[in-house]
């Protein structure tokens, strides 16, 4: 079935339910980045698969609104069909809903499938659209027309071990329960939506979603018990014993609503309307509900000491399966042999499988050769993949799941001497890397506030990059981790403030369309600097140990500080990867790419 037959059925439907314009998110029912794909309904029926998006169908026109980091990719792939690219000015921001009120009469209706939006989310809809007299109608119309629509996963759940987490479920739970006490409303429920605040809440792990290692699931923690909304086949007998053992019982996924139906009223229920699904609302009539940030987010995000020291850990196992998979390119380069990005990315998985406690891959590997390397969210496939040939640049963006936690690093490495235009933005990325990484800031200060100092070498020049600068990161969970970030807007990843603990990643990139991308990225840990008359100051430890490319530097530009970081930052790689490679010719080839300049 071709694109515009799935739009013919779709318009056909609409027709039948009395809709004027169907809207699909980028979304699941727990508001997940990353879903299964029964919930991949927008690039189903649209063909641009970007993690982030919106489509709208009316009976004139379809159109996808996506961000600067989809641009290149949303206009390949809509290129053979009805659906029309809407380049969005601000990541994030609902432009289609004006686009709507500009472009539809008064009275019109909007089909939505309320599972699919937050409560935050339908109601900045129903500010839009109420004034302009249009109406939100809660209709999932692609469940009836999307006939061989996957079945939700079953994949059961595995434990993670308290040794790897550093503390235990019982002891998550008094945390958050901690919380709950403290809140002047008396809040009774703590209703968590979110897979992976559950996932590590209850220090369970699953399969569900590619990538992520989490388990569809919704939880209610009580002040005394905890109720977990899953496929009980999912849970094995010995899994449910420890649970009940910490006071947490297991009951079938669909009784949520009836479940959130009998809360009285008297039993404030605290939920997050970034997060819950607005059809959730419908079984919550009786209860009170406090609205605020899911606890766990910020208890999550600040890892306690033992997870930092098995961070640590993984960041150089996986450089050493790096090097492995950086030489096999090397080589097949040098032997004319044929390589693609697909099987780069093959081999990059591959290596890190051979490491101990190794899980998957922390995302879909972005492996852009040339041109498609200021694709910013480019992923290759078997069948969409560009030979490499030894000659320009290759961007590698690449990541693990290990049981002792998460990975992502990007390198951009030159396969042939480099062009003057090439070593001059790529040093301007990598001035702006090391300013963030060498930051020392009081407490309290916030990402929105850092982001600036990674973009600053690029402004002097007038040149910029669409996406933010860095991100959570989860251990031994989702690979985009929120509150913390460095972005230029005030949302959350704007806002929160630094904490001690947190893992973020420092990747300011420049992309130059159809010729190359650079980024360079590792990830970093906030540890404590030092305390003086003014406060308490804190600063960033980088982990993540992999050469940065020396070939591309244009010398006379970095200062005194920046090449002694550098320097520094190589002679620790050496020190934290050299020992766990075997091959005496892996240790020199890493010993020549840490060479001073």
């Amino acid at each position: 079935m071709t694109i515009n037959d799935k739009l013919g059925l779709l318009r056909a439907a609409m027709r039948a339910h009395g809709i004027d314009a169907y809207i699909l998110p980028s979304s699941d029912p727990h508001q997940s980045e990353y879903f299964a794909n029964r919930w991949k309904s927008r690039a189903w029926l649209s063909g641009f698969t970007g993690s982030m998006g919106y489509a709208v169908v009316t009976q004139a026109h379809a159109g996808i609104w996506t961000d600067s980091r989809y641009f290149l990719q949303a206009e390949t792939e809509l290129a053979d069909n009805q659906f029309v690219l809407h380049k969005q000015i601000l990541q994030g921001a609902p432009e289609h809903l004006g686009w709507l009120t500009q472009n539809l009469p008064a009275g019109s209706n909007i089909g939505v499938d309320e599972s699919l939006f937050s409560v935050e989310q339908y109601r900045a809809m129903e500010r839009e659209l109420h004034p302009q007299k249009m109406n939100l109608a809660h209709i999932d119309l692609i469940d009836s027309i999307w006939n061989d629509r996957p079945a939700a996963p079953n994949t059961p759940v595995f434990e993670h071990a308290a040794h790897l987490a550093g503390k235990t479920r019982a002891e998550k739970l008094t945390a958050i329960r901690q919380k709950m006490r403290e809140n002047p409303k008396k809040v009774v429920w703590q209703l968590v939506t979110t897979l992976d605040d559950i996932g590590w809440t209850l220090n369970l792990r699953g399969r569900d979603v590619d990538c992520n290692p989490v388990t569809i699931a919704y939880m209610m923690i009580g002040l005394e018990k905890t109720y977990l909304f899953i496929d009980p086949d999912k849970v094995s007998d010995s899994i449910k014993t420890n649970l009940n053992h910490d006071g947490i019982f297991v009951k079938p996924y669909h009784q949520i609503g009836a479940f959130l139906e009998a809360i009285p009223a008297n039993e404030p229920v605290f939920a997050d309307s970034s997060n819950m699904a607005q059809n959730l609302l419908a079984h919550l009539k009786k209860a009170t509900i406090i609205y605020g940030s899911t606890i766990s987010i910020l208890l999550k995000a600040v890892k306690n000491e033992i997870e930092m020291e098995h961070i640590r850990h993984v960041m150089a196992k996986d450089g050493a399966a790096m090097v492995k998979a950086w030489r096999w390119l090397e080589a097949q380069l040098k032997a004319n042999a044929p390589v693609t990005e697909y099987s780069f990315a093959q081999k990059l998985a591959a290596c890190r499988a051979e490491q101990p406690l190794y899980y998957g891959e922390s995302f879909d590997a972005i492996i852009g050769y040339r041109g498609n390397g200021a694709i910013v969210h480019y992923h290759p496939d078997a069948e969409h993949s560009a030979p490499i040939l030894p000659a320009g640049i290759l961007l590698a963006d690449s990541g693990g799941q290990f049981e002792d936690g998460t990975t992502d690093i990007t390198r951009t490495v030159a396969l042939s001497t480099p062009t003057e235009e090439q070593c001059f933005h790529y040093t301007l990325v990598l001035k702006g890397h090391i300013q963030l990484a060498t930051l020392q800031f009081p407490q309290g200060t916030r990402g929105v506030q850092m982001d600036t100092l990674a973009r600053m070498a690029l402004w002097q020049h007038g040149l910029n990059y669409g996406h933010g600068t860095g991100h959570g990161v989860g251990f031994f969970m989702n690979v985009h981790e929120p509150p913390q970030g460095f972005v230029s807007s005030l949302a959350i990843r704007g806002t929160t403030a630094m904490e001690v603990g947190m893992l973020t990643s420092n990747e300011p990139g420049f992309y130059k369309t159809g010729e190359y991308g650079i980024r360079i990225e590792n990830l970093m840990l906030t540890v404590p600097s030092v305390t003086t008359e003014y406060g308490s100051f804190l600063k960033f430890e980088t982990v993540t140990y992999f050469p940065i490319d020396t070939s591309l530097i244009q010398r006379n530009l970095l200062e005194k500080s920046e090449k002694k970081w550098l320097n520094d930052y190589h002679k620790t790689t050496y020190q934290k990867i050299a020992p766990l490679l075997e091959d005496t010719a892996a240790k020199a080839w890493l010993k020549q790419k840490c060479a001073a300049i």
